[in-house]
Parts: structure tokens; C-alpha cells; sequence
């Protein structure tokens, strides 16, 4: 078996994907309070993991290798690709790069950094003007920056799972969901009727799929 050169303990690159990606994502949310900062930080420690095993320790092919090589005995465990899990799970041929599973990775990515950035737009401008932020993005769903960083998560999921970024998920999804509940508990007390009418007609997480009404 030929092995990709070199396929892991490669500790720069883990430090450079990490930073990258955090950067990005730090100058599309800016954290200001505490509970965007444990947002971030809870994203931080997913996208640090992942790339810790993508380029340094590939962790879950060390745990699965006995499994794996007994269900895939060809399969070079070695290999950057085999960390492309799904791709072999699903007896996909060809470079994974190119795979659909990979493709749609890149969609959620892509659309995840894009709502962040939108979303923090309408927000800051709201927060300047001391008002209730529900246009934009936030006149669909009530919290599209949780929604972003869901997208992106299952993005990098969809591309490289492992072990320990498939047990952090959906630990991530219900810090979210209660942070939601948390902004909403403050909200209502700051704008009282105003953001229970919102509320009543704009759904927390998941947009509706009936027509979109223009917010006063």
C-alpha cells in the first residue's frame, strides 16, 4: 500500500486551519458579551479537534483500525483520504475530494459563513440603534447566528467526522438551543410586546416555508 506524503503530524497546518478558521468566523461574529464569547469558544474547541485529527493525530482511524481493516482490508489507514469516512463507509470510488458528500460540505460552509456575516450586519446595526433586530435574516428565523454555526459544523462534519466532533455536536446544538432560550428571556424583558408579536410570527430556528410578511 502507497501512503499519502505525509498524511498526519503535520502540526503546522493544524495550527494555520485552526486560526484560519477562527479568525474567519471571529471577524463575522465579534464576540462582545459573555455569552457570544462562550458561543465562540464552544465552536473553537469543535474546529480545533477536527483539525487536530485531519492533519495532526487522526485519533478516530487509531480507535476504528482494527474495525476498519477487517471491513475494508484494502483500505490504506495511512492515507489522508481514509479519513474521509463517510466516503468509504458508503463504498464511494474516486478521490472523496469530488464525492457529493464532500461537495455539499462546501455548500453548508459557504452558506454558513455567509449567514453569519449577514447576520451580524442587521444585528449591529440594530444594537447601534437600540432596537429589536427582525429584518434580514432575522425577519425569517430568530437566531440565524446559531443556525450559522450549525451549518458550518455539519459542514466539516459532512467532510471529516470523527469520534470526537460527532460527540460534541449535538452537546453544541443544545448549549445552542438553551443560549436561544437565554437572548429570548432577555429580549422579551427589553422589548416587551413588541418582541412577543415577533416571536408569535417568526420561528426560532427553522424558517417557514409559507410567505415570507413584511415586519413593522
Amino acid at each position: 500500500m502507497t501512503h499519502d506524503t505525509p498524511a498526519y503530524g503535520l502540526w503546522t497546518l493544524v495550527v494555520l486551519n485552526s486560526a484560519i478558521f477562527l479568525m474567519f468566523a471571529f471577524s463575522f461574529f465579534k464576540p462582545q458579551t459573555a455569552r457570544d464569547w462562550r458561543t465562540f469558544s464552544a465552536f473553537g474547541a469543535f474546529i480545533v479537534a477536527l483539525f487536530v485529527e485531519m492533519y495532526g493525530f487522526p485519533l478516530s482511524i487509531y480507535l476504528l483500525s482494527g474495525w476498519l481493516q477487517t471491513k475494508y482490508p484494502t483500505l490504506d489507514l495511512m492515507s489522508h483520504n481514509s479519513g474521509h469516512l463517510w466516503s468509504t463507509l458508503l463504498g464511494e470510488k474516486g478521490d472523496p475530494h469530488f464525492g457529493a458528500l464532500h461537495i455539499a460540505s462546501y455548500v453548508f460552509l459557504a452558506f454558513g459563513f455567509y449567514l453569519l456575516a449577514t447576520a451580524w450586519d442587521v444585528l449591529y446595526k440594530a444594537q447601534a440603534r437600540n432596537v429589536l433586530a427582525k429584518t434580514g435574516p432575522y425577519a425569517r428565523i430568530r437566531h440565524p447566528q446559531y443556525v450559522a454555526f450549525v451549518l458550518i459544523l455539519l459542514g466539516f462534519l459532512l467532510q471529516w467526522p470523527t469520534l470526537l466532533t460527532l460527540v460534541m455536536f449535538p452537546i453544541l446544538l443544545v448549549m445552542y438551543a438553551r443560549l436561544a432560550v437565554t437572548e429570548e428571556a432577555e429580549m422579551r424583558k427589553r422589548f416587551g410586546a413588541e418582541f412577543e408579536a415577533y416571536a408569535a410570527r417568526t420561528p426560532r430556528f427553522l424558517p417557514s416555508l409559507q410567505k415570507e410578511t413584511a415586519l413593522p
